[in-house]
């Protein structure tokens, strides 16, 4: 996932984004510990893209908190 992607979401569609990601990282992380996750890299990729997200969310969350002073 691109940051521009991230960048278009509104708040609740980063939510819910933050959620998949999570769920799908829960997901990778039991895969692995039964021996059965395939692409080993997509553990990395969805780290990754939970930490764009979050800081997409972050900046956001600053913008409006400096527009309303």
């Amino acid at each position: 996932m691109k940051v521009s992607d991230i960048r278009d979401l509104s708040p609740d569609q980063l939510d819910d984004q933050l959620v998949a990601l999570k769920r799908e990282q829960f997901n990778l992380r039991f895969q692995a510990a039964s021996g059965q996750l395939e692409n080993s890299s997509r553990v990395r990729q969805v780290r990754r893209d939970i930490a764009r997200v979050k800081t997409v969310q972050k900046q956001k969350k600053a913008a409006a908190g400096g527009a309303e002073a």
